[in-house]
């Protein structure tokens, strides 16, 4: 454990805890009130990975393709095969859904739409194409970004290759951005996210490392900033991250949380300023932060993952020493984002299948469970239940509580890397080969 030690007080405490509690109900910024119509980013609009207003089932089964009697499957509504390998989530908008995908080798990179009732592909459109794409590693593909849907525009990003906000009808090109350079070295990770008016991105990797704010509608450069020198080493391979920010309401403004290669770092989203960081001994940060409206929650990454939280209040500076609540250091994920739930977060391991139940407020271990499995895609919760997405197309569903109470296991036939969507009452899941709507059936 690390001690926490609170600097003074800017409001009295019953004001601060009042504050605190409406900043439970609406903690993210811009949350629209029809926010859970759809999925609009990484993780869903609010990028905590809750769906709160969908139903979707807790079981479904798809048929083996050797099985004689199809007819085995259960809930499936449609299965629609996506060309390519990309590992970018489904994002969900007036019944569209979007993602992105590329050519094995990288040279060509594409952008997919298919219908959300019946899974007929709407677009397919090659955007770019690059002649020597640097290699990546197994683990990743040159389309693993997640797009992000504002209004009547999509924007899409591979990193260095590309950036693009396309036109949601049409999915035409309305600006393009190809000269952030960049060597992501294992591949690009980080997703976009749109705030006010800026599509926010980083740029991670073993060459540079920089977080840059465009104008959403021109695609000019509002701001850029080079992260500051807390890498302590040289290696560029622990320079490398794949975070995607977030930006929370914190004492009344707003705070661009961007964890990044051994630190998390707290800027004003207007103009890039840094406000405050944490540093950490791990790399390649992966993980999307939360906040619960009292500690910021951050999984630090490869290299022994840890989960920190951060007190993230009347902070400037490095407050590595006196602002940072709790660690937990066992069988914390490296890839999958943490879960916040009733004042409890839920983690799953990568290689393991450990999931962890942590208290919030204190980081004490409630309880420590094994469902197996390998795990790239982040977990979600829907409908009072959690699903566990694997890579080798089982998805577990576990019921919240005070021990692992599993309520259902279901099969696809390929596994996932990317993070599902719940919507309504179907759950929208892409594999590495297809995209999937399962429903419950009459």
């Amino acid at each position: 454990m690390v001690k926490n030690s609170l600097s003074s007080i800017q409001y009295p405490q019953v004001i601060r805890t009042l504050l605190c509690g409406l900043l439970l109900v609406c903690f993210v910024y811009a949350v629209p009130a029809d926010a859970q119509d759809s999925w609009t980013e990484f993780r869903g609009p609010n990028g905590s990975g809750l769906a709160m207003k969908a139903q979707p089932p807790v079981r479904w089964h798809e048929a083996k393709e050797d099985e004689k009697d199809q007819g085995k499957s259960r809930n499936i509504v449609w299965k629609t095969s996506i060309h390519g390998r990309g590992w970018s989530s489904p994002v969900i908008s007036e019944e569209r859904i979007w993602m992105t995908t590329a050519t094995e080798d990288g040279k060509k990179m594409y952008v997919v739409c298919v219908d959300a009732k019946n899974g007929k592909i709407i677009h397919d459109n090659l955007l770019f194409t690059n002649e020597s794409p640097r290699e990546i590693d197994v683990t990743n593909s040159y389309a693993s970004s997640t797009p992000v849907v504002d209004g009547d525009r999509v924007y899409v990003h591979f990193g260095t290759y590309g950036t693009a906000c396309l036109d949601v009808k049409t999915a035409k090109i309305i600006w393009q951005r190809r000269d952030f350079p960049c060597n992501h070295w294992r591949g690009a990770g980080s997703s976009p996210i749109v705030y006010k008016n800026m599509m926010i991105v980083h740029f991670d990797g073993y060459d540079f490392q920089y977080i840059v704010a465009l104008d959403k509608m021109t695609g000019k450069t509002i701001w850029k900033k080079d992260r500051l020198d807390l890498y302590e080493t040289d290696n560029g391979d622990h320079k490398k991250a794949f975070g995607t920010p977030a930006v929370f309401v914190i004492d009344g403004e707003p705070l661009l949380i961007s964890p990044f290669a051994k630190a998390v770092i707290a800027y004003e989203p207007e103009t890039g300023k840094e406000r405050w960081w944490v540093q950490f001994k791990q790399h390649s940060t992966a993980n999307r932060p939360l906040f619960d409206g009292k500690h910021i929650f951050i999984g630090t990454g490869f290299g022994k993952g840890e989960l920190i939280a951060i007190d993230p209040f009347n902070v400037k500076g490095n407050v590595t020493e006196t602002h940072v609540k709790w660690v937990v250091k066992r069988a914390m994920p490296s890839k999958p984002s943490p879960l916040l739930v009733e004042g409890r977060i839920y983690t799953v391991a990568d290689k393991n299948g450990i999931v962890s139940c942590v208290d919030a407020a204190t980081g004490e271990i409630i309880w420590q469970d094994r469902i197996g499995g390998t795990f790239s895609a982040s977990p979600i919760y829907a409908a009072g239940h959690i699903y566990f997405c694997d890579e080798k197309g089982k998805t577990t569903v576990v019921k919240p509580g005070d021990s692992l109470n599993i309520i259902a296991e279901n099969d696809l036939n390929d596994g996932c890397m990317a993070t599902p969507a719940p919507l309504g009452k179907a759950i929208f899941i892409r594999t590495r080969a297809a995209m999937y709507r399962i429903e419950k059936q009459k």
